[in-house]
């Protein structure tokens, strides 16, 4: 098989991000622990965060706007300026942390770039995605970086004809079946799926495409 184009997505595929929302989480329910029962703290964050996606879109900010909400809510109120100067506090630490990569990315964009195009396809806000991307010191292996709202299989339709390339030129690597591997399976292109230590429930699917040709699945 030959690609024209390899693409990778970033967050837990180039570098390691699952961590710092669950740590960020961890804490968040520990500062409002005064309030309310760690559990009803934790499931009533996610459940904000999911209801939140379609207005907020995904990222740190999203995520900081769902906590404030989550404390305003379930403290009817009562929450502290200096809790939420807190909560705030939170999500700059994510937003400055240190960008990490995964292992074994560096040495295999050295072997991929010398004969592929490579690109970074991922979800999120261009002010948090880009320069993490230029924090991480890989960004000049890649020829094109696209961020996006959401990884459908519109997405990846609009994506491949802005470059003007046909599916089965194209190669999806990424963490999640969801929206990395799946929609391009179904456009006709290729997918490698690297499962992640730690994955987002959201980004979790009840059936892999194992029985795809065109579908594959790598420890690292």
């Amino acid at each position: 098989m030959a690609f024209d184009i390899i693409a990778f997505d970033a967050d837990d595929t180039l570098w390691h991000t699952e961590h710092l929302y669950r740590e960020a989480r961890d804490k968040f329910v520990a500062l409002l622990s005064r309030y309310a029962e760690s559990e009803l703290l934790g499931s009533e964050l996610d459940r904000t965060e999911i209801k939140n996606l379609d207005i907020f879109g995904y990222g740190v900010k999203s995520f900081a706007l769902s906590m404030v909400e989550t404390a305003i809510t379930l403290t009817g109120g009562k929450v502290r300026a200096a809790e939420i100067g807190e909560i705030v506090g939170l999500a700059r630490d994510m937003l400055t942390s240190e960008v990490r990569l995964i292992d074994h990315v560096r040495p295999t964009l050295d072997v991929l770039v010398a004969e592929h195009e490579l690109m970074v396809i991922t979800k999120g806000d261009a002010s948090e995605q880009i320069p993490k991307l230029r924090r991480s010191g890989i960004a000049g292996y890649f020829r094109h970086v696209e961020v996006v709202g959401e990884k459908t299989q519109q997405t990846y339709a609009g994506l491949l004809r802005k470059v003007g390339l046909a599916p089965e030129q194209f190669l999806m690597v990424g963490n999640s079946l969801k929206s990395d591997i799946i929609p391009v399976l179904a456009l006709g292109g290729f997918g490698i799926y690297i499962p992640s230590k730690i994955l987002w429930s959201h980004e979790s699917v009840e059936h892999p495409p194992t029985g795809n040709t065109r579908y594959f699945e790598l420890e690292h």
